[in-house]
Formats: C-alpha cells, structure tokens, sequence
C-alpha cells in the first residue's frame, strides 16, 4: 500500500495538546520536540517523524537573535525580527556550526526519535542555499544580485552550501533514514529556468552528492519548467508544491523517477469548510496525478480538522493500493 510521510514538518496541535506541550516551547526543548512529532505520527498513522519544525536554526547558530515567543499559546513559529549581514561581504559561515545555537539540540531530538520510535522513518531536512540564503541576509539582496553581482552572489551561495553539506550529514549522522533538500524559493514564479540551471542546479548537485540515500529533492512554487533538471540532480525523488501539473511532471519526468506530492496543506486538512469527502477527493486526485506517494506540497499547519487528516491518511493507503508508474505495492 502506499505509505503516508514527508520530509518536511508535521507535527499536529492535537498531539501537542495531549502531550500538554505550549507550541512555541516544542522548538527549544530536544525531548519535547521529539515527543512531539513521534505523537503526531503515530496518532495520524504517518510513516514517518520529522525534525526539525522551524527555518531558523542555522540563522540562529551563526549569530542572529531569534524570536521564540515563548509564552505565548498560539501556533507562532520562531522568526528572525533583523539580520545582521546586511551584506554580502559580511557572510562567514563558523566551522562549529553544528555545536551553536539550537544545532545540538535538532541533533539530540534526532537521536530520541531513533530510539523512541524506530517503527517510524526518521526524516529530516534543510533549506537550500538560495532559500537559506533568505534567512541570513534580506533576500532582496540576492535576487537583485543575480543580475547585478553573479560572481558575488555565486560565491555567498557556495559558502551557504558547505554548510548545508555538514548540516545534512551531521543529521544523518544522528540517525536521519531520510533527508530532503528544501530550495523553497526557487520555483519559476521567483527565478527563470536559465537561472536556476546556471546557478542553483549545481550546488543541488553538490550538495545531494555528499549525502546518503535516501534523498529528496523539495521546491515550492511553480516547478513544472524545472522539474527535468530537479531530477537530475542526484536525489532519489523530487517533490513538488501545489503549483504543479502533476501529470505534466510525470510525463516529462517519465517512470523511473520518484515523484512526490503535492496536497493542498490548508485547504484539505484544516480549512473550516473543508468536508471529509472533500479531503479525500482531494487525494484522490493526488494519487490519480501520478505520483508515487502522497506527500503535503508544504510543512502541515498544525491546527488540523482531526477528521480530515484520519480520512487523506486512509485515501492514501487505500486508493494508493496500486502500483504507482515507480513503484510496485506489495
């Protein structure tokens, strides 16, 4: 049957809640961050626990001050209020990257899960240079030095990818069964083909090639222009954001590739007006558009209608049953 997981966050409110856990705190605390996507697995049925949950950890570790929120009771992510390179000239990655910040703190959440949930695939995942590169310095900066300073920013993205290379590896170090490479922001809404073959294809290569399989291939936004060269890039699968044509992606992709993907975050499992026939429908036509297993095209929002969740996890083992144009079901 076809598994239900992601590379990326999903970790739910209702576990949260029965663990007794204030959301903002699940960032800072190893055991709570592990508890808590372990509970949000196995009390969805999901075939994999992911960490981390947030965007800020390697921004933290080289030096900014983040926003925790700590006390309060709302789903509020960690964000970052202001950088402090405020340019390109200022990016020095430290070579103890891994022993900053919350860095030991994802890799200790790692370890747990391993040890507390070894039923489970054990995910983790990173940004991408380009879309990292946005949490260290204000991307404006980038995306207008791409025509302006290709060398200058060529060279930012080259020392964000040495890191990205040691933090990947320090997760599966840690015990990751899996990894995914998040490029977020580099779909064909924000960056033309000609860019992204030129300038982020090559440090996808480089980075992918200093990691073990399993490895997967993640891009928001518009990506059916692109999809031809993400597979080419040395990961075992490519996924994919609701933006794309899943059977255009298929056809240009073709049978022996991994494709993954792509439901709708909000709009099935927690938009108010979203019934439980519509959840499934939803999925159904995931699965119809040929892809090899259901992924979310995002991280899940945590505040999910709980019906609705049970209900896309059961579509996609029941209507996913058949083989898929890359895999067989046993």
């Amino acid at each position: 049957m076809m598994p239900f997981f992601s590379g990326m966050g999903m970790v739910l409110m209702p576990a949260i809640k029965e663990l007794g856990y204030q959301f903002p705190k699940v960032h800072t605390n190893a055991e709570m961050m592990a508890k808590s996507a372990i509970a949000s697995s196995r009390m969805f049925g999901f075939d994999s626990v992911v960490v981390p949950y947030d965007m800020t950890c390697e921004s933290e570790a080289i030096g900014n001050t983040i926003s925790l929120y700590e006390d309060s009771m709302d789903i509020l992510y960690p964000t970052i209020p202001e950088k402090m390179w405020k340019s390109m000239d200022e990016v020095q990655i430290p070579k103890n990257i891994m022993e900053l910040g919350r860095m030991p703190l994802v890799v200790e959440a790692l370890k747990i899960c391993k040890k507390e949930a070894p039923e489970l695939a054990l995910g983790a995942w990173t940004l991408g240079p380009f879309t990292m590169s946005g949490q260290l310095l204000e991307l404006d900066i980038l995306l207008k030095g791409v025509f302006k300073q290709k060398a200058k920013v060529e060279e930012t993205l080259d020392k964000i990818t040495d890191m990205i290379i040691k933090v990947g590896q320090a997760y599966q170090a840690a015990g990751a069964d899996f990894i995914t490479l998040r490029e977020m922001g580099t779909g064909t809404d924000l960056i033309s083909p000609r860019t992204w073959k030129d300038m982020i294809q090559p440090r996808m290569r480089k980075i992918l090639a200093a990691w073990k399989s399993p490895k997967v291939l993640h891009i928001c936004g518009a990506t059916n222009l692109i999809i031809e060269m993400m597979a080419d890039c040395g990961a075992d699968a490519v996924s994919v954001d609701i933006k794309n044509c899943l059977n255009e992606s298929r056809e240009k992709i073709g049978n022996d590739n991994l494709l993954l993907g792509n439901f709708d975050v909000f709009a099935l499992p927690c938009k108010a007006e979203t019934t439980v026939e519509e959840a499934v429908a939803g999925i159904k036509q995931n699965i119809d558009g040929t892809v090899d297993a259901v992924w979310p095209g995002c991280d899940l929002w945590p505040d999910i209608k709980e019906e609705n969740m049970r209900a896309i996890v059961k579509t996609a083992r029941e209507y996913g049953s058949k083989p898929s144009p890359a895999v067989g079901r046993l």
